[in-house]
């Protein structure tokens, strides 16, 4: 993915990881359309930052996702990045039904269906690009499982799969995929994380991501170095540890 010269469609990035990183590319010359579900919110970033594009989409929402997709496409047609941000994270107690059924089938329509749906809804158009990117989001959950936040962590390990099964589909086409792999970043995804110690502070961790980017192009995952120790424990051979040392470390996720 080249840093600069882009357009970009980033949905779920009124906050957190996903604006911040929608306005670092927007300062580095790409134009850059933000997506979420609050109009009154997506106003606000678009007074604050002049030049920013904005539209409206709930991304648990195929319609409202179909409705964006026309929308985005219809005003940038040059569109050729699109980054699948938005993601929840919920603490559950799997030993009861009433503990995480609910929150579960919340996760996974918003962390798995909903990127699905956004690649389906821009696929036909990012093939019709010289160069195209989709980039999806996991987390280092993927590799080595938070005990508090099962369905988090599953969504996260499907998202991994699932850029590896499309790189090998696209691999013959202009589309590549891109997979960023967030460590703990401070952000309001849980309670507490935006103050968390152990959490990577946000300016540094999209300042490392774009760095990454721009030394190579045409790297499949980003890891900043806060990320590999979660996302290499099977390949070292520490697994064990890593994952109880991530669940004593943090039983809530922060």
């Amino acid at each position: 993915m080249r840093i600069h010269g882009n357009t970009i469609f980033v949905p779920g990035a009124t906050s957190g990881i996903g604006l911040a990183l929608a306005l670092r590319l927007h300062e580095l010359g790409n134009t850059v359309v933000v997506g979420g579900r609050r109009t009154e919110l997506l106003e606000r970033i678009a007074a604050e930052h002049p030049g920013l594009h904005t539209v409206r989409i709930d991304t648990t929402d195929p319609v409202s996702i179909d409705e964006a997709a026309t929308e985005v496409l219809a005003a940038h047609p040059d569109l050729d990045v699109l980054v699948t941000m938005a993601g929840i994270m919920r603490v559950e107690d799997w030993t009861t039904p009433a503990g995480f059924l609910t929150s579960a089938e919340e996760t996974v329509t918003t962390n798995l269906l909903g990127p699905i749906r956004l690649v389906a809804a821009f696929i036909e158009h990012l093939r019709t690009r010289p160069e195209a990117t989709v980039m999806t989001v996991s987390s280092g959950l993927a590799f080595a499982p938070l005990r508090a936040t099962p369905s988090y962590n599953a969504t996260k390990a499907a998202i991994h799969m699932l850029s590896e099964s499309l790189r090998l589909q696209l691999a013959d086409t202009g589309v590549r995929v891109v997979e960023l792999e967030p460590p703990s970043v401070r952000t309001g995804l849980l309670p507490g994380q935006e103050t968390s110690e152990l959490a990577m502070p946000l300016d540094d961790f999209v300042a490392e991501v774009v760095g990454l980017i721009e030394a190579d192009p045409d790297a499949t995952e980003i890891q900043v170095e806060n990320v590999k120790f979660l996302r290499y424990g099977e390949a070292r051979g520490d697994y064990d540890q890593v994952v109880a040392t991530l669940n004593r470390l943090d039983p809530h996720g922060r």
